[in-house]
């Protein structure tokens, strides 16, 4: 495996852009039902800028920004989000993902952007967890083969 150099000018880079791409993540997500953009993509942006850190930095440098134990449960978070505001709607009687039947006391306006909001957040979780989870697990065999 490569190993990470320890370049004064590269960290102070990877320092200051991780968070800003985090930044532009969560701006994609939250725009992602009045623009395009959305939960894909601002999840694969939330999870390469971890991957940048974890590259640069080294796996045990960037762990202290995010564990790599918790990239598996931020993936079943983000699949238990989708799944319960599309079968909530589902166990009392309408669709799948019919927004106004939301236990919210909102209006069907509000409830259609807060359910699809709520289905962004748990698409970027999940794949901002599954991209993290594949990336360490093939770094750590890589690590185990050498």
């Amino acid at each position: 495996m490569i190993q990470p150099q320890n370049s004064v000018i590269v960290d102070l880079v990877v320092r200051v852009m991780s968070p800003l791409i985090q930044i532009f993540a969560f701006y994609v997500i939250f725009h992602g039902h009045y623009s395009p953009g959305g939960g894909f993509q601002g999840g694969a942006l939330l999870a390469a800028s971890i991957l940048l850190q974890r590259v640069v930095l080294g796996r045990r440098r960037s762990a202290r920004s995010f564990p790599p134990r918790l990239a598996i449960p931020f993936g079943a978070i983000g699949i238990a989000i989708y799944a319960g505001v599309g079968l909530w709607p589902l166990l009392v009687g309408g669709n799948y993902l019919q927004y106004d039947f939301l236990p919210l006391p909102l209006s069907v306006v509000f409830l259609r952007n807060t359910g699809i909001l709520l289905v962004e957040i748990g698409i970027a979780f999940a794949v901002m967890g599954t991209l993290v989870s594949i990336y360490d697990d093939l770094s750590s065999f890589e690590r185990k083969e050498s």
